[in-house]
């Protein structure tokens, strides 16, 4: 079952990349991110309430609660660092080098979680890095330094997103033994969005609410929903699976945020970038493989 729930949380996160680009077109990336968790914090208390999680929090020890706000407090970096390179960047160049986290969270997962070493889990591994590597090209701009350095910015970003990312897994998947998944995604929702917001005022940003326009507002509400979605999903199959496959199979949302550039956004790739495409999604599959 907790295969399945990975595999929904790929569906829901690749369609949040292509709404939360369409979203943060003409909004901050740090107001569009804090605006989003607040869509996504009440879809995920709502579900805790719904299931009736919300009876053990009185029963979150200590240990576990310090893992689920450093995870939260990861996450929160990973997302502006993320929103960040998509408002700068191509959705299409951006999003692989975000999945590298999945390298980095297996590496992580095999030495602090001592999950087991496979050949197929090594197989994927390389693919996956090496995918990524070719999807990653350069793009022609015009020959000048300041917008050389603007157009490069996002490559940063993109880094420490996956960074940050990497990090957030291992770190929940420690926080959240124990704990219902539920629970304990919403109390990381509420950790990003304090520390959201709070980049937002000290950089005064609020400031900038009122001029989003409709259609950002429609968009940025979409891709908290579909995040929540992803969210709820892959922290219960966090849970039950192990997190080198969990996290690999969550960020096949790659080959459905590309399609989805594709067709909407008009990102198109080049041949060595499909090539590495297809290496990440094979190298993610092989890791189902016993």
């Amino acid at each position: 079952m907790w295969v399945i729930l990975a595999f929904c949380s790929a569906l829901f996160a690749g369609a949040t990349a292509i709404l939360a680009k369409i979203g943060v077109k003409k909004v901050d990336s740090m107001l569009a991110t804090a605006i989003r968790t607040i869509i996504i914090l009440l879809f995920s208390w709502l579900m805790v309430f719904i299931v009736g999680s919300w009876k053990t929090i009185y029963e979150v020890d200590q240990t576990s609660m310090v893992f689920l706000i450093l995870s939260g407090l990861a996450t929160g970096a990973s997302w502006l660092c993320y929103f960040k390179a998509l408002q700068l960047g191509d959705v299409n160049k951006v999003t692989p080098i975000d999945k590298f986290s999945t390298v980095l969270t297996m590496v992580l997962a095999i030495m602090i979680l001592r999950e087991p070493v496979t050949l197929p889990k090594l197989t994927g591994m390389v693919a996956i890095a090496l995918g990524t590597y070719l999807m990653v090209h350069k793009k022609h701009v015009p020959n000048e330094e300041s917008t050389t350095s603007f157009s490069n910015a996002w490559l940063i970003y993109a880094l420490l997103s996956a960074l940050f990312a990497s990090l957030t897994a291992i770190l929940a998947k420690i926080g959240i033994v124990g704990v219902e998944s539920n629970l304990g995604t919403a109390i990381r929702t509420a950790v990003v969005l304090i520390m959201a917001w709070l980049i937002v005022f000290i950089t005064g940003r609020h400031r900038e609410i009122k001029t989003i326009d409709k259609k950002s507002w429609i968009f940025l509400c979409l891709s908290g929903i579909t995040t929540g979605l992803s969210w709820l999903c892959y922290f219960k199959a966090l849970q039950d699976g192990q997190a080198s496959i969990v996290v690999p199979i969550d960020k096949l949302s790659i080959v459905i945020t590309v399609a989805f550039s594709y067709f909407f956004l008009k990102e198109k790739l080049n041949t060595k970038s499909f090539i590495g495409l297809m290496l990440i999604a094979v190298g993610t599959m092989s890791l189902l493989l016993p």
